[in-house]
């Protein structure tokens, strides 16, 4: 079924809202509930996130966050504007634990006007200043519910 004209309109607005150089933060502290919760839907029961014996043994000393978790700060600010990924790529930095608090950092590196295609960075730190990941991705934006 194709695009009504309404909805390219839509999509154009979108893309015409978003700058180069904007940024979006979000920011979160991890719970064990969290962990759960993503173990639970994921199936990722890696024991360096849910067994504590084997986790302490390891040259963590504790359990981890999944990595996937972490990354998933940036589909926060995603949802808040419409963004839809075709690509993503992550650099793990360092690990991230249960009560770790995390801001995550999105910029708008560069907008491709012909094929209405955004690309961005986004960096995450813990509370200690620490970087924790860093990632790139592109996509397009179809419905921005930000505020400026």
């Amino acid at each position: 079924m194709p695009a009504t004209p309404e909805f390219k309109q839509q999509l154009q607005t979108a893309f015409n809202s978003i700058q180069v150089g904007q940024t979006f933060i979000f920011r979160r502290t991890f719970t064990e509930g969290d962990v759960a919760n993503f173990c639970g839907v994921t199936g990722d029961y890696n024991p360096y996130h849910i067994d504590d014996t084997f986790a302490q043994s390891s040259f963590f000393g504790r359990r981890i966050i999944p990595g996937l978790l972490t990354a998933s700060m940036i589909t926060h600010i995603g949802g808040m504007i419409g963004f839809l990924a075709t690509e993503m790529h992550f650099h793990y930095a360092a690990a991230v634990y249960t009560g770790d608090t995390i801001t995550c950092t999105v910029t708008i590196t560069e907008k491709d006007e012909e094929k209405r295609v955004l690309q961005a960075t986004a960096t995450s730190i813990n509370q200690d200043g620490m970087h924790v990941l860093q990632s790139q991705f592109s996509g397009f934006p179809s419905h921005v519910r930000l505020a400026r």
